[in-house]
């Protein structure tokens, strides 16, 4: 299973290492067609076969490559970094109903050492985080059965992500759920070898770990769809510092 996808040639990670040497404007003007050719065209020609087989086992979530595929551009206005440009081509699928990066998604990318395929959710706002805990609270075992699941503990390990030294208050100190309510991101991810993104594996490698991570993706956005969020953007409002 590839559906048409081969693997981004030997000169996209060539030209990623390279930028890498040579994070400036010239020389990206210089090498722009190579990364137009070489590097974004094939990103997108996998995230269109992506999109294809996503739609299968999760047609909730956007799969246009207009949305999904990270610029090249940093934004560095707020970065002690002022390198220009990305070392890596990345993509995020989220739920169409979500603005992008405000629910639980899929992620991938390809630098020159290595492919990360991701999964969660990594920035949550204070009410997201609340309502994302009171669901925990309520359907505790739920969550564990999708942890404990024997495909994802193999190709995960486990749930990570920044956490408090205690339960947050709110909820009681002894809650049967009180290692999974201490997260403040809740995400999976593994990295495979950089040489995979030249070869045809690399598709198949990237939907078996999706569809392995969207019963976590689902169980983390359903408090947050807009019908059952809006209760909580008040409390959580009023809870703001009780998350951090």
């Amino acid at each position: 299973m590839s559906d048409g996808f081969t693997g981004f040639p030997s000169d996209a990670l060539r030209f990623l290492r390279q930028l890498k040497r040579h994070n400036n404007r010239p020389w990206f003007l210089k090498h722009r067609e190579t990364y137009e050719q070489e590097v974004k065209a094939p990103m997108v020609q996998l995230v269109l076969a992506l999109g294809r087989e996503i739609r299968k086992f999760a047609p909730e979530m956007a799969v246009d490559p207009s949305r999904a595929i990270y610029r090249i551009y940093r934004d560095t206005r707020f970065s002690h970094d002022k390198s220009p440009y990305k070392t890596q081509i990345a993509a995020v699928f989220s739920p169409r109903e979500f603005p992008k990066h405000t629910a639980a998604g899929l992620y991938f990318h390809v630098s020159p050492n290595e492919v990360e395929i991701a999964g969660g959710i990594y920035m949550p706002g204070s009410a997201e985080l609340l309502a994302i805990r009171r669901h925990i609270s309520e359907q505790p075992e739920k969550l564990r059965a999708i942890l404990e699941g024997k495909e994802f503990k193999r190709l995960f390990g486990g749930l990570w992500g920044e956490q408090l030294s205690r339960v947050p208050r709110g909820f009681p100190a002894d809650h049967p759920a009180a290692d999974l309510l201490r997260y403040k991101q809740f995400l999976v991810d593994v990295t495979q070898p950089a040489d995979l993104a030249t070869t045809p594996g690399l598709f198949r490698v990237i939907v078996q770990h999706f569809q392995t991570m969207m019963p976590l993706v689902r169980f983390l956005n359903f408090p947050l769809k807009p019908d059952r969020s809006s209760k909580f953007k008040v409390q959580g409002s009023r809870l703001q510092n009780l998350q951090l």
